[in-house]
């Protein structure tokens, strides 16, 4: 998906004006209230609306918030695809259903307090409070409890190894001695303090409606213990222009990263300054989530596993990747499972349940599922004769959806399937979307994570609710797959089981399609050379940093990039 972030404007327009304080570790801005070129880092893409929810524990919150201020206690290393230690110095299983965390020392917050066992433990006890939206941990996990200043222990009613992971590494810690004073209604709906107390590498310096300005903390633990240095004195996040503004700016120097979709990027990779995408021949992009595409399986024919099979011989993702967007991504697998993930790929399944772009063996399904003709108008009616009239809706203005919606549309057209592209707000296509009134969506909320445990979890999770916020938009309910999905969840990834659970639950999704892979949908990044270079790529080998600020970034390590970057000479 293009990626946008739609982020409420809580604050009035004179606070949002109104420069947020600088702690005491923090370095002021010049007088002039401008920010020395060569020690600032313009970024745009990741905020389509003033910056305005100061609130990491609600969903929503400023992009870079969590990552930038708040930290996690361990982040996903891609390449050696493992947790790293971050604010926690190890962590391992003690028992079947016990886990010992042991932070590190000498780790302060941005007010000089320490970070000690009573933070994480109270971090996690609000996700007891009724809405906070990682309460559903509490659903396998029994208790957290201190031992000593820097050790706790959890203990679990139901060891997921792989959901833990993945908590590990995408829910910040917060200060217990500052977030004790709200009320439960004000972590549920902030906003809260836009000076936030922090233990990362950057506070905030100052925001408008337009920006929120960074500022580098001179006493980020990190820098003693890791020998890690963030670069830039400054971060300015420009909220997001349009993409010809974007490009100019680039081009011109005037911004060092945007993580925007950028239609025929590639065609400037070769100027003065030079810009830097993640590989330097297509798929330019690094595969980050898949696009599929969604069917609501409570309506007719959508409900018809044999029908939505058809539906993916139709498709054509070729045309999608180079027409929409010209080689910057490549086609998604029959598993949907993303590349990181490919020594997963059971090939006997793919043989077997697997599918290519055929659309006479498209025609051929329908005809022997039951779905004919019968009025001649060109398209198959319902097997009780029924017309055909399916909508797949996208959000208007996203230029690539509404693109791939048209040439989806066609492919299935053209088999005798009548379905139409519509384009309406992107918030209606989410209420949509969760509460079940659709015919067909793209989504891609299946992304990369420690594990492909998250990719099933996206499409197999039960039970089925009147909203579907995360997953299983489909709404199609398969006891056997969700059951495999949970225990892949409990099972540790050297468990020779592992494998064999992926591969059954592989098998599945091609076999049922509750979800069609299309394509792989990519970290959007477009960076300049004239101020700052050395932006990471994934030219020499395996993917690893990201030069991206969107927020699921920061836990796969993203404050590297800013430790890696270099100013020009």
């Amino acid at each position: 998906m293009t990626k946008r972030r739609h982020l409420p404007a809580l604050f009035a327009t004179a606070a949002l004006a109104t420069a947020a304080g600088c702690t005491d570790d923090e370095s002021p801005a010049d007088d002039g209230g401008e920010f020395p070129r060569s020690k600032t880092l313009y970024s745009t893409g990741t905020a389509w609306g003033p910056p305005g929810d100061f609130n990491p524990i609600s969903a929503g919150g400023v992009t870079g918030l969590n990552g930038l201020g708040y930290e996690y206690l361990f982040m996903f290393d891609t390449v050696e695809q493992r947790l790293s230690p971050w604010l926690a110095e190890s962590g391992e299983w003690t028992s079947e259903r016990e886990f010992e965390l042991r932070l590190r020392g000498g780790v302060t917050w941005s007010d000089g307090k320490p970070l000690t066992a009573d933070d994480v433990v109270f971090t996690f006890d609000l996700g007891k409070i009724e809405g906070v939206p990682y309460g559903g941990v509490w659903d396998w996990l029994d208790e957290a409890q201190v031992v000593d200043e820097r050790t706790v222990k959890f203990r679990f009613s139901d060891a997921r190894q792989q959901e833990w992971d993945n908590f590990l590494y995408t829910h910040v810690i917060v200060p217990k001695h500052v977030f004790e004073a709200y009320t439960a209604e004000e972590l549920l709906t902030g906003p809260l303090d836009p000076n936030p107390v922090v233990t990362g590498p950057y506070g905030v310096h100052s925001f408008d409606e337009t920006r929120i300005v960074w500022v580098k903390r001179e006493s980020w633990w990190a820098t003693e213990a890791l020998g890690l240095e963030v670069k830039p004195q400054y971060i300015v996040d420009l909220v997001t222009l349009g993409n010809e503004d974007i490009l100019n700016m680039l081009i011109e120097g005037r911004l060092d990263l945007a993580n925007n979709f950028m239609a025929g990027i590639a065609d400037f990779l070769q100027g003065d300054p030079e810009l830097t995408t993640y590989y330097d021949k297509p798929p330019f992009m690094a595969p980050v989530n898949t696009a599929m595409l969604i069917p609501n399986t409570t309506r007719q024919p959508l409900d018809d596993p044999k029908f939505r099979r058809a539906m993916a011989y139709a498709i054509s993702p070729g045309e999608i990747v180079d027409a929409v967007y010209g080689g910057m991504v490549s086609e998604a697998h029959p598993t949907g499972l993303l590349p990181i993930w490919e020594r997963y790929y059971d090939s006997d399944a793919v043989s077997e349940h697997g599918f290519v772009f055929e659309p006479s063996s498209a025609v051929e399904m329908l005809a022997a599922a039951g779905y004919k003709d019968e009025d001649g108008d060109g398209f198959v009616e319902t097997l009780d004769g029924e017309k055909i009239e399916l909508q797949l809706v996208v959000p208007a203005g996203w230029t690539d959806w509404e693109d791939a919606a048209v040439s989806l549309a066609r492919d299935l057209s053209d088999v005798g399937i009548r379905v139409q592209a519509v384009f309406i707000d992107a918030a209606e296509v989410d209420a949509t979307r969760e509460s079940g009134d659709f015919d067909l969506q793209i989504n891609n909320r299946s992304g990369l994570t420690n594990s492909p445990w998250s990719h099933f979890r996206h499409l197999f999770e039960l039970p089925v609710r009147d909203i579907q916020s995360l997953s299983n938009f489909s709404r199609w309910e398969d006891e056997t797959a969700w059951e495999l999905t949970q225990e892949l969840a409990t099972l540790a990834t050297d468990d020779p089981h592992y494998p064999e659970v992926i591969a059954e639950l592989q098998a599945i999704a091609m076999r049922d399609l509750p979800a069609i892979p299309i394509w792989y949908n990519g970290a959007w990044s477009q960076a300049c050379n004239e101020v700052w270079t050395g932006w990471p790529t994934g030219n020499e080998g395996d993917a690893g940093v990201y030069a991206s600020f969107w927020n699921e970034m920061w836990g796969l390590g993203g404050v590297r990039l800013l430790t890696e970057i270099r100013r020009v000479d």
